[in-house]
């Protein structure tokens, strides 16, 4: 009998392959970027460690513009960022 195979994704922040269920979503909607914890929302998505880090990183190097090829809006990065429960970055300091 064959093995099943799990899903494997790369986040999007420090590159690295893992399962799919050990990395959280990101879905863009019209609403902007959201995260999306059960993996069910309707759009395209990309995968992040949950990790604080590797939010950092994808935002520094603008991987969420490059991934949903669309402009990510600041208020969409502070969503992120409280989801990651970090709110507090400042704005300059990309």
């Amino acid at each position: 009998m064959a093995e099943k195979r799990e899903p494997m994704r790369t986040c999007i922040g420090c590159r690295v392959k893992q399962r799919k269920e050990n990395l959280l979503r990101i879905v863009c909607t019209d609403d902007g970027v959201v995260p999306d914890r059960k993996g069910v929302k309707a759009g395209r998505g990309a995968y992040l460690c949950d990790n604080p880090v590797c939010l950092e990183k994808a935002i520094r190097t603008r991987a969420l513009n490059r991934a949903f090829r669309r402009q990510i809006s600041e208020n969409s990065y502070r969503r992120l960022e409280e989801a990651f429960g970090r709110g507090d970055r400042e704005e300059n300091s990309r």
